[in-house]
This record gives C-alpha cells, structure tokens and sequence, in this order.
C-alpha cells in the first residue's frame, strides 16, 4: 500500500510506522475529524488466508471492548481495496523494545513505573475476560511523558472460550516470551500472561532476556526445563525481594505465579513504595555506575536511580511534663462556710416548735 492512499475516503496514510507478524502499521490522518491515528493493515500476503482474516477481524472485536489508558484504543475497522485495516489511536513513542535496545538495562525505578502500568492495562483485560496471549515489550508503546500502553490483541482468547485440557498443534506467540505451558500447546490463562510481564521485567533490569536460543523449538526447551540466571548475577545490587518477586512469576506452574497481571501490579506497587536499604561496601570500593535510565529523548533529564526516597518522618508534637499548682485555701472563707451551715442547722428544730404551738396535733 502506497503512502498518500485515501481509505474508505476518509483516512490518508502518511508513513509506515513499522512490520508486525500480520500486518503492516502507518500514521494516517482522519480527514473527517482531523487527528492523526494509526492504521494497522494486513499484509498482501495474508489478505487471502481466510485464517488471518478472522483473527485479525478478532483483534477489532476484543480491543474495541477495552477502555483503559494503558491500553491503545481502537476507532474504527474497515475494509478497502481488499484489504482489512483497524483505525486505532496514534501513540507518539517507540515500543518499549525499541528502547531496550537503545538503552540497555533500566534501573529499578524506572523498571517498576512501566511494569506497574503494564500490569494495569493487561489486568484490565484479563478483567474483561481476556488472556492478551502475546505478551511482550514490542506491543508496549511508550509516550514521551512515559505513559505505557498495551496494543496488539490479534491473538487474544476469550476466557470463556479456554477449556483447561486442550491442546492445540499451533503455537501462536512469542518463543522469547511466551509461558512454559504456551509452548507445549496448552491453555493460555492470564498467569500465563503474568510469565510474560515477569520475562519483560527481567529484561528491563537485566538488559537481556532469561533464555536465549537460536531456534523456537530450543527456545521452548528453555522455557519448560531450565531456571533463569539469577538477577543479582547482572544487577549485583538489585533488592532481594524483588528478584524473589521475578523468580515467582517466572514458575514453571502456572498455580505458583500471581494468578492475574493486577496482583503482579499490586505487589510491584507496594515494592515500589518501599524504602531501600543502603547497600554496604568497603570504603575503598569503587562506587558501581548507575545502569541506564529509561528516559525519551524529549525528557529534559535522566532520572537518578535506583534509589528509593524513605518516607517523609512525621513530626511529632513536643512533650511536656505537667505539673499541678500548689492548693491555696482561705481558711476564714471555710470557717464562715461551717457557721453559717450550723446555724441554719439549729434554726430547723425551732420554727418545727412555733408549728406545733399554733397547730397543736388533733387527739
């Protein structure tokens, strides 16, 4: 498809954007409401598989349904010049592949802030009863002001449609990413999803992926058999806790991961909102350089990381001693006090013998 084509007379494509699996990607402009937005159309040569057509119409459907910031949204589907093509909004940034690439390794700050919003947009449709199935860092979009957003649902699978036993001779995913039960042919489900987030982040901090092979069928080996190399071999000073958080999400056993991409937000969330323990070293050991910071080239400056600020110590109010006044009693003030109570006292048996006198009892 030429750029400067109308479609549907209404959407001009400008230029390609990028090359995915199925389809091709150009920014285009609305011509009716005058925004730009991408399009995502499929290629020459898959426009005649009748099996690409319905999941890339499948794609339309599942992401049309989904309303989230961290997820693109998509406007419109149509059809011309024989070829199918999904309106969608235009995310001004590279994916977050992209920026490994260029970057390396991130630190941990940065590492959760994108994580934490990936989980939000993969949660969301897990919420809204689908697993995303292609997990991973090319299908994350990044904004300038490091707004994360998810897109690519052409393989996704409605949970309802998911039985627990199947088993499919087609393994559709990504051989780096995908869950040890993916690559078996087994059924998807959002832990299989949660896998896929856990290979990101190690990826974010590590600044290369757990398993890396020169074939699908070797990758899928890796996946089912062997155990990652520990974080702290790349990242020496990478928090505990938070490798034991990459390791769980990596399980072979879906049932030992977090079960959706919100829990796996949750717990990233409240790591993030921890403070870090000062990491010891002898005085004379060279300090370690900082790992690169994930930050667009529009930023005006890198973010100092990783290091976590502990939280703000509330002031407490002084505490005085309080000590009671001395007791000053004006002893006249009480002696007049007792007179006063004693006459009135001896007045009462008097005036009852004045009543009695006048009003003598009745026999």
């Amino acid at each position: 498809m030429t750029e400067g084509k109308l479609l549907n007379d209404r959407y001009q494509l400008i230029e390609a954007q990028g090359k995915g699996g199925m389809a091709t990607v150009y920014r285009a402009r609305d011509k009716m409401l005058e925004r730009d937005v991408a399009i995502k159309l499929l290629r020459d040569d898959y426009s005649d598989d009748d099996e690409f057509r319905a999941k890339f119409r499948q794609e339309a459907r599942a992401a049309a349904n989904l309303t989230h910031p961290n997820i693109v949204t998509v406007h419109d589907f149509g059809f011309d010049v024989g070829k199918l093509f999904i309106v969608m909004e235009f995310v001004n940034g590279p994916d977050l592949k992209s920026l490994i690439r260029q970057r390396g390794r991130i630190s941990v700050k940065n590492a959760i802030h994108l994580m934490t919003q990936a989980c939000a947009g993969i949660g969301y449709a897990h919420r809204a009863g689908l697993v995303h199935c292609d997990v991973k860092p090319h299908n994350f979009l990044v904004t300038p002001d490091r707004r994360l957003k998810v897109t690519d649902f052409g393989i996704a699978r409605a949970l309802s449609t998911i039985r627990h036993d199947e088993y499919s001779d087609v393994v559709w995913g990504s051989p780096q990413y995908f869950a040890p039960e993916q690559a078996t042919g087994g059924a998807p489900s959002p832990a299989s999803d949660v896998y896929s987030l856990g290979i990101i982040l190690y990826e974010l901090l590590s600044g290369t992926l757990p398993f890396v092979a020169p074939t699908p069928e070797e990758l899928a080996r890796l996946h089912l058999s062997e155990t990652p190399v520990l974080l702290s071999e790349y990242v020496p000073d990478i928090p505990p806790a938070l490798e034991e958080i990459v390791a769980k999400v990596l399980s072979k056993e879906p049932s030992r991961r977090y079960r959706t991409a919100d829990q796996f937000g949750r717990v990233l969330e409240t790591f993030g909102m921890r403070p870090s323990a000062p990491v010891s070293q002898p005085v004379s050991a060279p300090q370690p350089t900082a790992p690169p910071v994930l930050i667009p080239e529009s930023a005006p400056e890198p973010e100092p990381a990783p290091t976590y600020q502990h939280p703000p110590v509330k002031e407490e109010a002084p505490t005085f001693a309080y000590e009671a006044p001395p007791v000053d009693i004006d002893w006249g003030t009480v002696a007049w006090g007792l007179l006063a109570l004693i006459m009135a006292g001896g007045l009462i048996p008097f005036w009852m013998w004045i009543y009695y006198v006048y009003n003598p009892p009745i026999r």
